[in-house]
């Protein structure tokens, strides 16, 4: 399952979804808004689907992730909108018969997901100032 969403993302219940039967592990990667970014305090981040490709980026990083390893499922949920500090903003869950396959396909995952910057980030500073990266 790939997920765009505005809403708040729910780690035990994107795992529930995804086990099955045959798996030995779902391992997990939680992403989270953070307290400072650059050296400085952070108020809030923002992101934003600009070009509507964000769903698509995210469905191009799974089918990598298909090809590589055998798995019982992967899910990638992605949070838009503006978040505050100790927001959940990125999922991935990988269902998988044993844990080594599970731990790589979910650190490419993330991996790939910072390289393809589906969506604009804007940050904004507790200072008033404000960073954009994904433009």
């Amino acid at each position: 399952m790939i997920e765009i969403t505005s809403k708040p993302i729910s780690p035990e219940s994107v795992v529930n979804r995804i086990k099955t039967s045959g798996s030995g592990c779902v391992a997990t990667y939680v992403g989270l808004i953070r307290d400072n970014s650059q050296g400085k305090p952070v108020a809030s981040v923002e992101y934003t689907d600009p070009k509507g490709t964000a769903k698509a980026d995210l469905e191009k990083i799974a089918g990598e992730i298909r090809r590589k390893w055998q798995l019982e499922g992967i899910t990638i949920c992605h949070r838009i909108g503006k978040l505050e500090v100790g927001d959940i903003n990125f999922l991935v869950a990988v269902a998988s018969a044993h844990r080594q396959e599970g731990f790589a396909a979910a650190q490419y995952a993330v991996d790939r997901f910072k390289e393809l910057m589906p969506t604009r980030k804007k940050e904004s500073y507790r200072d008033g100032s404000t960073r954009i990266e994904g433009e």
